[in-house]
């Protein structure tokens, strides 16, 4: 990626000397960007939009369009409920429940349809209905794991068999902390578990397992990966996890509605998960409503470094704005801010598309959309659950969706996450860099956008193309170029160019990836020709898009002057724009 910052690596680098050097986590904070105006005081209260410095239309339509996937979407809905929370800086600026918490008690596969719960029986979403959040209970352990390391009792590069003497079979003797929490220690995926009848026999095929790849030589997302953290964190600290999730994590900062194995009292207030049955569910437990729905950390007692973990939309923004203040609410600290900026640190700098700090994913555009930038952390859970947080623009996004109820047939992909994450990233406004208008791409899939700009003698020589530039795209797969014509549009040429903030040269004349989410003041040395126009072309795949690009004073001079300026009315009326719309955000 051309754009790409440089400075994970640099910080990993650091991070790697500084634990060498006894555990201290010194480094460097990354720069603040401009979009991240909005002033925290620490702790959460709701708002409308304008307090939050976000734009209400964007924040409606992602209600609308979450609405959508109630419906067939293409085939069945891709959640029975959910809750939306997003917000910036200390504003939750949003908080709506839709749909159903419970609706079906029984799936029947001869039909392929849910069997509903009479009308009465059926639980609205409420804003503080409780989620089984599956994956997302793995930032819980990654957390604890952090506080660890930072109170020098867990080293980030020590073995694991230092801790778990068992640990060392098959193979597993050089597996270290940071490839549990990076997903880089070469376990597979998953193992049934709950198959093994006592915890003794479940520990022993954690024991007996080999890493199917050498460790740290590739990627691969395993459950098995925080539950041998789990096992560690529990020998270091004589404390179960559900006892260190309540004293390091959710007692201090007042999540009351986050937990382990939550009562049976909290049960009308919990959204359903699915109709467990062989063959599509490992065990046969029927309609899950109030139990963890992953079937190993069931048969571990609903306490799991990989899942188990209960939570509500409240909850979990304050644990994102916990992480957003760097590590701590109001007057509690739970982290170090270097605990935090360590968590958001890319460690698979050698896997690139697997961005991963310790316990969050970064840089993920299948989930976090065009929130999604290096910086951007977050996760997901199976039963269709997410927390994305924004760094740069000081944003967050909690989904909770029951999506695999009443089957986890039903859903499939991201598309809701990724709709919302879109709406919220566009809801961040980007002001013009002069004027009142900017000219944006927009942030459609599949789709070619351009924005011509009439034909210009430039034969006189020395001419000269000057303007502000944004961008930020999926990096490879969507890009932005600048291009030529001195055939009327017949073919057209890369124009190279040169950014400032900071200084790079694009020689292809196209940029993709991020680029700070800052203006940039572009310059483009132009041929000589009687009959030279310019365009910007802004393509995009069928996947995912960034929060696309907007250009913004258009100004080409020559050696004899002034050849086109934006801001002149007459020169503004003669550009075409094909997919691009003037933007005041």
């Amino acid at each position: 990626m051309t754009d790409e910052v440089s400075t994970g690596l640099t910080r990993r680098h650091i991070t790697r000397r500084a634990l060498a050097l006894g555990g201290a986590l010194a480094i460097a904070p990354f720069p603040a960007g401009p979009a991240a105006a909005s002033t925290s005081r620490g702790t959460l209260r709701h708002g409308t939009p304008a307090q939050a410095g976000l734009l209400a239309a964007h924040l409606r339509q992602l209600v609308t369009d979450a609405e959508t996937f109630l419906a067939p979407s293409p085939k069945h809905p891709w959640y029975a409920g959910a809750v939306l929370l997003a917000g910036r800086g200390d504003t939750v600026a949003l908080h709506r429940p839709i749909g159903m918490a419970v609706r079906y008690s029984a799936y029947d596969e001869k039909t392929d349809t849910g069997v509903e719960f009479p009308p009465e029986d059926r639980i609205p979403m409420a804003e503080d209905t409780v989620f089984d959040l599956a994956s997302v209970s793995k930032l819980f352990t990654s957390i604890l794991a952090v506080q660890q390391i930072e109170r020098g009792a867990l080293e980030l590069e020590g073995r694991v068999a230092a801790y778990l003497p068992e640990f060392a079979g098959a193979g597993k003797q050089g597996i270290t902390i940071r490839q549990l929490l990076t997903h880089t220690s070469g376990f597979r995926a998953w193992i049934p578990l709950y198959n093994a009848p006592t915890y003794e026999e479940k520990l022993q095929l954690i024991w007996n397992e080999a890493p199917l790849n050498p460790p740290g030589t590739k990627y691969l997302y395993s459950d098995l990966n925080l539950i041998s953290l789990q096992l560690v964190l529990e020998k270091i600290t004589g404390r179960a996890l559900d006892t260190l999730l309540h004293d390091e994590i959710t007692a201090p900062l007042g999540m009351r509605r986050t937990r382990f194995n939550p009562p049976a009292s909290w049960k009308p207030g919990i959204a359903a998960t699915e109709d467990a049955r062989k063959p599509w569910s490992g065990l046969d437990r029927g309609l899950v409503w109030g139990e963890v729905h992953d079937e190993n950390a069931f048969s571990l007692g609903g306490v799991a470094g990989h899942a188990g973990v209960f939570s509500c939309a409240w909850d979990l923004a304050v644990l994102g704005r916990t992480l957003l203040n760097g590590g701590s609410y109001g007057r509690a600290r739970i982290l170090r801010r270097e605990s935090v900026e360590l968590m958001f640190t890319d460690f698979n700098t050698a896997f690139p598309g697997d961005e991963h700090g310790l316990g969050f994913e970064l840089y993920q555009h299948w989930y976090m959309g065009a929130m999604a930038t290096p910086r951007t952390a977050g996760h997901t859970g199976f039963t269709g659950t997410s927390l994305v947080l924004d760094p740069t623009t000081d944003s967050f996004l909690i989904v909770l969706g029951n999506s695999v109820h009443p089957v986890r047939s039903w859903r499939s992909g991201s598309a809701p996450r990724v709709a919302a994450a879109n709406h919220l990233a566009r809801a961040v406004p980007v002001r013009p860099r002069y004027g009142r208008d900017a000219w944006f791409s927009g942030m459609a899939s599949a789709t070619t956008a351009t924005l011509t700009l009439p034909a210009l003698d430039t034969s006189s020589g020395g001419a000269r193309l000057r303007c502000a530039l944004w961008w930020d795209t999926e990096p490879q797969a969507d890009a932005l170029a600048l291009e030529a014509t001195t055939d009327d549009g017949a073919t057209w040429q890369p124009v190279p160019f040169t950014t400032t903030r900071p200084a790079e040269t694009h020689p292809t004349g196209t940029v993709t990836g991020w680029s700070g989410r800052v203006w940039h003041r572009l310059t483009a040395d132009l041929p000589a020709h009687p009959r030279l126009a310019l365009r910007w072309r802004y393509t995009t795949d069928r996947s995912y898009v960034g929060r696309g690009a907007y250009v913004n004073g258009l100004r080409v001079g020559a050696a004899d002057g002034l050849l086109f300026d934006e801001t002149r009315s007459s020169d503004a009326e003669r550009i075409t724009a094909v997919g691009w719309v003037p933007a005041a955000d």
